[in-house]
C-alpha cells in the first residue's frame, strides 16, 4: 500500500485502489464515506496513478482528467451532458481519461439518468471517479455499476499525529481534545489549529457554560453570537474561493453560485462543528461527575468540568446533550432557518438546565 502511503489509515479502500492499479481498472469507482476523510486526496493520487502523471493531476491541469464540481447545491443535467460529451473524446497525452465527479450525491434525478447512460457502456479509455459523503441520495442503478470504495472515520490516534505534525507547539491535553473534537476528520482537525478557530471554541464552550452559570442568560443573544461565528466563517471560505477562481473558465454567473456555495457550505459546518461541541461540553458534565475523567472531550478544560459537573446537574446535561443532538439531526437532514433553530435549542438548554442555574455572584 506504498503508493497511497500519504493518506492515514483507510487500509481497505487502499488495498482496493492498489489490486486496481496491479489489474487494470474497472470502468467506475464510488470513492464513499464522512467528509474530511481523505477521499478527495485518494481519488486525485489514484486519477495521477491512470494517467500516469502525478505532478499535473493533483493541481488539475493534466488534459486528460475532467473535474465536475457542483457549482450550486446541486449538479445538474446540463453539467453532466458536458462530461458526456468530453467523455467520445480520445485521450490527449495519456492512454486513459479520468473523470473525477465530486460531491456526487448533489446529481438530481435527471443528472443521475443521464451519466448512467454512460456508467453502462463507457469508452474503453475511461475511467471515471465519483467521491460521495453519502451514498442515501444515489440511485441504486448508480451504486450497482460502480465498484465501491469505503472510507472511514480516522482513529483519534491518526487525527491527533495529523495535528502533531500540523501544530507542534500544542501540549497534550490540547492535542487529545482537538483530536476529539475532530470526530475522525481531518479537515476539522485542519481547521481546530488555525488561531481564528480557538477563539471560535473558547466562544462555544463559553456560551455552553453560559446556559447554567448566568442568571440573565438570553437564548436569543446566543444563537445571535453562534449565527454571527458562522457567517464569519462563510465570509472566510468565500474569500478563500475567489483566490482559486482565477484558474477556471467560468461565467459570472457560475462564479457566483460557486461562491455561494462555498459560502453556505462554511457556514453549514462551522455551525455542526458548534452543536458537536456543545454536545461533548454537556456530555462530558456527565463523564466527569461519574469520574470518568479521562474519556472527556473537552480534556483541555478539565478545571471548568470539574466545577460545572454536579450531581444536581447531571440529568439536565445529559437531557441538554440529546437536545442539541436533535438539533444537529435536524441541521444535517433539513433545511432548517438557522437563527431560529439555534435560539430553539438555547431556550431547551436553559429550561433542561434550569436546576443548575447559578445567582449572578458565581457567574460574575
Amino acid at each position: 500500500m506504498k503508493s497511497f502511503g500519504n493518506a492515514p489509515e483507510q487500509d481497505g479502500a487502499k488495498r482496493l485502489l492498489e489490486s486496481a492499479l496491479a489489474e487494470g481498472p474497472v470502468h467506475a469507482y464510488l470513492f464513499h464515506g464522512p467528509a474530511g476523510v481523505g477521499k478527495r486526496a485518494a481519488a486525485l493520487s489514484f486519477a495521477s496513478k491512470l494517467i500516469g502523471d502525478e505532478d499535473r493531476v493533483p493541481r488539475l491541469t493534466h488534459p486528460d482528467l475532467y473535474v465536475l464540481e457542483p457549482l450550486g447545491d446541486q449538479i445538474r443535467i446540463d453539467e453532466i451532458r458536458r462530461l458526456r460529451r468530453d467523455l467520445h473524446m480520445r485521450p490527449y497525452e495519456a492512454e486513459r481519461r479520468v473523470y473525477l465527479v465530486l460531491s456526487a450525491e448533489l446529481m438530481n434525478e435527471e443528472a443521475a439518468d443521464a451519466l448512467l447512460k454512460d456508467l453502462e457502456e463507457p469508452p474503453p479509455y475511461a475511467v471515471l471517479i465519483l467521491v460521495a459523503h453519502d451514498l442515501g441520495p444515489l440511485p441504486p442503478t448508480i451504486l450497482s455499476r460502480c465498484q465501491l470504495v469505503p472510507f472511514r472515520r480516522l482513529s483519534e490516534a491518526a487525527v491527533r499525529a495529523a495535528i502533531a505534525e500540523r501544530a507542534p507547539g500544542l501540549d497534550d491535553a490540547q492535542l487529545t481534545a482537538y483530536a476529539r473534537v475532530s470526530a475522525g476528520r481531518l479537515d476539522r482537525a485542519e481547521r481546530l489549529v488555525d488561531p481564528r478557530a480557538a477563539e471560535r471554541r473558547a466562544l462555544v464552550l463559553d456560551l455552553a457554560r453560559s446556559v447554567y452559570r448566568d442568571a440573565d442568560f438570553e437564548p436569543s443573544d446566543a444563537a445571535a453570537a453562534l449565527l454571527e461565528v458562522a457567517q464569519g466563517r462563510g465570509r472566510e471560505a468565500r474569500g478563500e474561493e475567489e483566490l482559486g477562481l482565477e484558474r477556471l473558465e467560468l461565467t459570472t454567473r457560475e462564479a457566483e453560485q460557486r461562491l455561494r456555495r462555498a459560502q453556505r457550505g462554511a457556514e453549514r459546518e462551522e455551525i455542526l462543528l458548534a452543536l458537536d461541541e456543545l454536545a461533548g461540553w454537556y456530555r462530558d458534565l456527565v463523564v466527569v461527575t461519574a469520574g470518568a475523567e479521562r474519556a472527556a472531550i473537552h480534556c483541555d478544560h478539565l478545571d471548568e468540568l470539574r466545577e460545572d459537573a454536579t450531581r444536581e446537574r447531571m440529568a439536565g446535561a445529559e437531557a441538554a446533550a440529546e437536545r442539541v443532538r436533535d438539533t444537529w439531526r435536524s441541521f444535517e437532514e433539513f433545511n432548517v432557518q438557522t437563527a431560529l433553530a439555534l435560539e430553539a435549542l438555547f431556550v431547551q438548554l436553559r429550561r433542561e438546565l434550569s436546576a443548575g442555574v447559578t445567582t449572578g455572584v458565581e457567574s460574575a
